[in-house]
């Protein structure tokens, strides 16, 4: 089990190999020169900052960094959006966020499948709100995806790595 700076380091150590893959993908056939001086540092620094969030999510179902990072978040997205007043959209937002809270710890957001779906609106929206480019969001939700699993990993659900007594 790691403190929420054993999964920071365990999400950078994840995203260095995710980002090394993607490197490759765009190398392949030089996608990287569609993009900008200021995309080509801007892309990778955004989704190292998603990965490292969800390297911190699971943690939000118990007092933690993760949780105080997140429910700061949540409330000033919030505030924007009864200001702006939408309401119902600031309605399904404090619904979505407290449901983390109302189970137990390592409880449903420690799952395979929470996995798959919590950063799920970062593959889907981009489909339907660009259809042109309906992948667009295919690298946000693999860095989600992959900050996410370092987390289940450093906590041992992933592989159960015996402890030596000593």
């Amino acid at each position: 089990m790691a403190g929420y700076r054993g999964h920071l380091a365990g999400a950078s150590v994840f995203f260095a190999l995710y980002l090394a893959g993607l490197f490759f993908v765009f190398s392949v056939d030089a996608a990287y020169t569609r993009f900008d001086p200021l995309e080509l540092v801007a892309f990778p620094l955004a989704l190292f900052g998603l990965c490292l969030m969800f390297g911190l999510w699971p943690d939000v179902d118990t007092n933690s960094v993760g949780q105080n990072i997140f429910y700061t978040i949540f409330f000033l997205v919030d505030v924007v959006l009864i200001i702006t007043e939408h309401f119902q959209e600031a309605a399904y937002l404090g619904l979505f966020a407290i449901l983390p809270v109302l189970g137990k710890h390592r409880g449903w957001t420690h799952t395979w499948w929470a996995m798959l779906l919590i950063p799920s609106p970062l593959l889907l929206l981009p489909y339907f709100y660009f259809p042109e480019r309906p992948l667009s969001g295919l690298p946000f939700y693999g860095a989600a995806l992959v900050g996410y699993f370092s987390h289940l990993f450093m906590d041992g659900l992933v592989v159960r790595l015996r402890r030596r007594r000593r």
